[in-house]
């Protein structure tokens, strides 16, 4: 089961989803994994009502780095800020379904890092 993930995150590395720029009205954050060099900006459309209508990123680095912040793209999309909020680094480990060596938590967790970021100033 664990070979079928290693391929889901080599399939979000090599075709990531939302990798884009939003133009215009949105929140944004970036993060930085500073021992390897991987980053990430992240940007959300919030409606009215506190919805994520729209969610893409920037970045680059690692598979493991990409395909969180691309799976996390995909989770949040459409989910409200309050829901959002209770998202924790356990569901980013669950989304990528390997596990994680303490060297890669960084990579890990770097679209994480660029929500929480996002979440203090939104």
């Amino acid at each position: 089961m664990e070979e079928l993930y290693k391929e889901n995150i080599l399939d979000h590395n090599t075709h990531p989803h939302n990798k884009r720029v939003i133009v215009g009205g949105h929140a944004e954050a970036k993060a930085r994994n500073v021992s390897c060099g991987d980053s990430a900006t992240l940007q959300i459309v919030f409606d009215e009502q506190g919805y994520a209508i729209d969610v893409a990123f920037q970045g680059d680095g690692c598979a493991v780095s990409q395909a969180g912040i691309s799976m996390l793209t995909d989770k949040i999309k459409g989910m409200h800020r309050d829901a959002i909020k209770l998202l924790s680094p356990g569901d980013m480990y669950t989304m990528l379904g390997v596990a994680i060596s303490h060297s890669r938590v960084n990579c890990a967790l770097l679209g994480y890092e660029a929500l929480q970021n996002i979440l203090k100033t939104a």
